[in-house]
């Protein structure tokens, strides 16, 4: 075992996952630009079959923006559960690929989408109160996606231990998401300020304001996609690595990993010595 199981103090859990992802770039940018090339895939057919053509409120439209969310949803269930599975296998020295990952959630992308959209759901109502609660919510339940992915629980027991373990942590994860929102702004503002600037050009130059530029219509999803397949791995790299630091820090984990790499090391010891 190479990785040194211990409680990490929040500069160092951030280092670790920024090292991760480096270290492991193409397995995580990987692992999420698969399920969102078919988001991809299904926005570009909107824009080629012309879903907009007919207004913001007519029925193609609303059927394609459905569609966006149900399939959206489904590629971000996938996405971070196999994500999970690799920074679990990377993070205890076992072998890490993109299909291996997908393999641990095999039959499990509908059950995580149901978590998902409870737990969104339980957010949302939280900040319609007054902000707060919301927030609160949203610390208590960070870890309800590697606790559904790695210890197989449902919503409500992913809520449960999720609110559990991140007892005592909870500003950090706040630091957490802090961080990450300020990244994915500075990330976005760097094709989007160009974009829209390019877009008010058109529109002193006597086009149609009102109507979105063709050639937009096709690079906004690109650029989306693009930009959630280099971001969006980080922060589950992050809230992974926090739910394996809570589980050593509450339940002595690096003891428990630690005792069974001992018990399973004579059996492989013993198959290893010739007959």
């Amino acid at each position: 075992m190479t990785t040194a199981l211990r409680p990490l103090g929040l500069g160092e859990l951030l280092d670790r996952s920024f090292f991760l992802y480096r270290k492991h770039f193409a397995l995580f940018v990987g692992i999420h630009a698969l399920p969102y090339l078919l988001l991809l895939a299904f926005q570009l057919t909107g824009v080629a079959i012309g879903t907009t053509r007919g207004g913001m409120f007519s029925g193609l439209f609303f059927i394609w923006t459905f569609g966006s969310l149900i399939i959206q949803l489904g590629v971000t269930a996938a996405s971070q559960g196999a994500t999970v599975v690799a920074v679990s296998n990377v993070h205890l020295d076992r072998e890490a690929t993109i299909s291996s990952a997908f393999a641990g959630i095999k039959g499990r992308i509908l059950s995580i989408s149901l978590i998902m959209i409870g737990v969104g759901i339980g957010t949302v109502l939280g900040f319609i109160l007054l902000i707060i609660p919301g927030i609160i919510l949203a610390l208590m339940w960070a870890l309800v996606i590697p606790v559904a992915v790695l210890e197989d629980t449902g919503l409500g027991d992913s809520i449960s231990r999720s609110s559990e373990l991140t007892k005592g942590s909870r500003l950090r994860i706040l630091v957490i998401y802090i961080l990450y929102f300020f990244l994915v702004i500075a990330i976005n503002w760097l094709w989007e300020i160009p974009m829209f600037a390019v877009i008010g050009v058109f529109a002193r130059q006597g086009h149609n304001a009102a109507m979105v530029p063709l050639w937009s219509q096709i690079v906004i999803p690109i650029c989306n996609f693009l930009s959630l397949s280099l971001v969006t791995p980080l922060i589950t790299i992050a809230l992974s690595l926090t739910y394996y630091d809570q589980k050593v820090r509450k339940e002595a984990f690096d003891l428990q990993h630690m005792m069974a790499a001992l018990d399973s090391a004579p059996g492989d010891a013993a198959t290893a010595l010739p007959g």
